[in-house]
This record gives structure tokens, sequence and C-alpha cells, in this order.
């Protein structure tokens, strides 16, 4: 069987972490900009420091990041040379409409996003559009704390018709909130949120993602009313837990931390809020504000497709198990003695890919895209200036190994697979540059200083070739 013959091949990026011209074509100050790199990053990330202006003593990398502003032509030839069968890639909300909640879009925020589409179709590149990978208007925040107020389900109301409008045509398959699950654990990057002294955090946090839920399930009703050719998915920082043994104790973790994970796509996927969901949040304590409307809306308008991001397995142990816990992004998880782990301490499992998406697809019986997967490893030009990546192309081979077997031996329905930072960006959990993904680098420092210029990694040509061959000579 193999690949299906329309299978989506391509790579992806996030507007904060690639776009820059933070202050051009109308744009304004939004979450992704002011969170600098640093002792203090986490902190601002996680909303235990406010954070809402550029402050003396920091670095800024999302400002300019790679510059593609005004490098996406380039850029996009470059992807279209690989052989791109789709691009996935965030708008950035204050480009859109520069404090959040005018009623009329920024005329030359909008036209950007379209010669941007329009050059990936001139390539046959379907562009994939993430509506929100962690932006929001810093207006929205000072103003009306973000997404812990109901108000912003408007306001990405607002978005959502402007920008549906305006790419009929150009743009098919959107994702509503990237890694929506994220919320809970950075929760001013995924949803603008700061906390005060003393405030019941797990309330708040848990109210901002029903919002979100809310707005998804409409944005996905809205999508589909202004073009029923439109395919909508929701986006999961995904990975199974294994358990760390076969304690029933370690199992029973793993379990309820898989469930964590699911939560909010159950919402999203299965049009209402699971039963163990709701008895997690009572046991916490936590009362959602929910109305008739709110469910009517999740039960009829649920998504389309299941998009996830997958890096790295993760292991659950019971607290007293007392094993080392290893930092994986944001998701600290137990060391696992069977697998390596990459530079970061990410640890590299292909198969866990292949169970994960069997448990996805097993969970919901919908389509499943990976638009995230890849290797941060530090690229170090030879003398020739060349970069040869072998251990990325190790790190993909396998994945996409893995990809083939869930759909030939498994039956896994996998509409495409978009890698990581197909172009070196800003890393969103260190915000380095040096924790390099892509196939093309950019010389560029974790201090801002490189030229911006662009160059064709090893990896680059293995995965032109990956594509022509339909994932069939993964040599």
């Amino acid at each position: 069987m193999g690949f299906p013959e329309n299978f989506l091949w391509g790579g992806a990026t996030a507007a904060n972490q690639c776009e820059g011209g933070f202050d051009q074509g109308g744009r304004g100050l939004a979450n992704v900009d002011v969170i600098p790199t640093g002792k203090d990053r986490r902190a601002v990330i996680t909303g235990k420091r406010e954070m809402l202006a550029f402050e003396e003593g920091y670095f800024y990398p999302a400002k300019e990041a790679i510059d593609m502003y005004h490098h996406f032509r380039e850029d996009i030839a470059l992807f279209a040379e690989m052989g791109f069968k789709t691009y996935r890639l965030s708008i950035a909300w204050s480009r859109i409409f520069p404090k959040g909640d005018e009623k009329t879009p920024n005329e030359e925020g909008l036209r950007f996003y379209e010669e941007l589409f329009l050059e990936c179709r001139k390539y046959q590149i379907e562009p994939l559009v993430t509506i929100t990978h962690f932006d929001c208007p810093i207006h929205l925040i000072k103003e009306y704390g973000g997404w812990r107020n109901r108000k912003m389900i408007t306001f990405y109301e607002n978005l959502c018709r402007a920008i549906f409008t305006r790419y009929k045509g150009l743009v098919k398959y959107w994702l509503t909130f990237n890694e929506i699950n994220m919320i809970l654990h950075a929760p001013f990057l995924g949803a603008g949120l700061t906390f005060a002294e003393g405030e019941n955090e797990e309330q708040v946090k848990y109210q901002a993602a029903h919002h979100e839920l809310v707005a998804s399930a409409l944005a996905t009703k809205i999508a589909h009313e202004i073009d029923p050719e439109n395919k909508v998915g929701c986006m999961l920082a995904a990975a199974s837990y294994y358990p760390y043994s076969c304690n029933p104790k370690d199992v029973w973790e793993s379990k309820k931390s898989d469930r964590g994970n699911y939560f909010f796509i159950d919402v999203q996927s299965r049009g209402e809020y699971p039963n163990y969901g709701l008895k997690m949040l009572a046991d916490k304590g936590i009362t959602l504000e929910r109305t008739a409307e709110d469910a009517a809306l999740l039960k009829a308008h649920t998504v389309d497709f299941i998009s996830f991001s997958y890096y790295a397995s993760r292991v659950a142990a019971s607290e007293d198990s007392g094993v080392e816990k290893t930092e994986g992004n944001l998701f600290p998880t137990i060391k696992n003695p069977y697998l390596e782990a990459s530079e970061w301490g990410w640890q590299i499992d292909p198969l866990g890919l292949r169970i994960t998406m069997n448990d996805l697809y097993d969970r919901y019986q919908k389509p499943l895209f990976i638009v995230e997967n890849g290797l941060g490893a530090v690229d170090t030009p030879n003398e020739d200036g060349k970069i040869n990546d072998v251990y990325r192309i190790d790190y993909l081979r396998a994945h996409i190994a893995a990809m083939k077997e869930a759909i030939d031996q498994d039956g896994v329905e996998l509409l495409g697979y978009t890698s990581w930072g197909c172009i070196d960006l800003v890393s969103a959990g260190t915000g380095e540059m040096k924790k390099r993904y892509g196939y093309i680098y950019v010389d560029r420092d974790n201090e801002g200083n490189g030229t911006l210029a662009r160059s064709k990694k090893q990896s680059f040509y293995w995965y032109k070739k990956v594509i022509a061959t339909n994932g069939e000579d993964l040599a």
C-alpha cells in the first residue's frame, strides 16, 4: 500500500517563530513578541512573571526571528524545490486585528497573507493554516485578561470571518488552536493568561480553555458555512504515555496522563465533555461557566480531522516510585532506559509515533494529520560551509517508516506530514536559534546576529527524494 497517492508532504512553521516584522504592516504587539530569552523566559511563558511590553536588559527573538516577513517568496521557492505538497504556517492575529477588538481588519495584514498564499499556489503547494499558534494581541490581555474573558470568543469569531472570507479558494485546511492542551502548561504563551498572587490558577486555565473550545466549534461552523470545501482540524501536543512498570499504580498513572492530553480533543472531536473530565474538574473544585448554547455548538460542530505534534514519547509513574524525571519541552517526563535522547533531553522513539497514531485513531476514528515532528539539534557547518545533518535524517527516516507501518499494517488514515521547522526558526521552548530543526539553514545566532542568508542542508536533498518517491525511498 504505502502512502496514499494524494499524501500531503511538507513542513511547518509558526508566525511568531519565523515571521518577524513585529512593528510593520500595521501589526500590533502580541504576547509572543514579549517573551524573552534567558532565565525569566519560563516564568513569562507560564504567567508567573507578567511582561506585557519590551523591558530593558532582555532579548526578544520573535521581533525579527528569521524575517520571513521579507523573505517568504525565497523561502517558499525553496519549499517548492523540495517538492512540498503542503506548507503549514500560522496567521499572526495582531497582523489582521492589531488590537484584537477592532471591527474592521487591517488591510495590509490581510494582503500580506494573501500574497503568501498566492505564492504557495503558484507552486501547487496547499496551505495548511493555523488560525492561532499561541498568538494573542497584547491589548486583549491588558483590556480583557486574555482567554479568561468570554468576550474573546467574539474577537476570535471576527478574526475567523475575516480570514475565511478573504482566503476562500486559497486555503482549504485550517487548524483552530495550536496544541490546545498547552494552555495547562504554558498559560501565557497559550492563552495570554497571567495570574495574581493567590488566584486559583486551575480555575482560570480551564475556564479559558472552555472559551477556546467554544471558539473552535464556532470557527468550524463558520468555515463550513463560508466554504463547504473547508476542512477544519484540532491540534494536540501528543505522545502516548508508557507506564514506568507493570505496577498497576504506574499503569493507572499513565492512563490519567493520557486522559489529561485527550481531554480537550475529546470535546473538539466528540462534541461534549467526557465523564472523566467532568469528575476531574469536580474533584479540583472547578466550576465552569457553560451555557446550553455552548453545549449545542460543541455538539453540532466537531472537527473534520485530528492533527498533532509528536517529538518524543513519555513515561508516567506513581508518586511513590521515586524515579528520575527529564525535561522534554514543557512536559517533564520519566527517563526511559530503553531510549536514546536528543541534545535537549527529548527521548527518541519512532515506535512511539506509531503507538500514538494508533491510540488517536482508535479513539476518534477520524483522519489524522502529523503537523509537527522533528529533531532539534546544533548544526555546525563544515569547512566548506555545508551541513551534513545525518542525525536529523536518521531521526526523520525512522519516524516516517513508523508512519508507513501505521498506515500499511494498522489501517490508520493519515492525511499528511509536515515536519517541524522546515526552515530554521526560533525555538518556542527556549527561544534559541541554535536548536535547529530545518532542512534550510538560516545564518542567525541566539543573540540575533547573522546575515539571515539561507542555505540547504544535506537533509534538504534527502527529504526532496522522500517526497519525490512518496515515501518509498528513505535511504
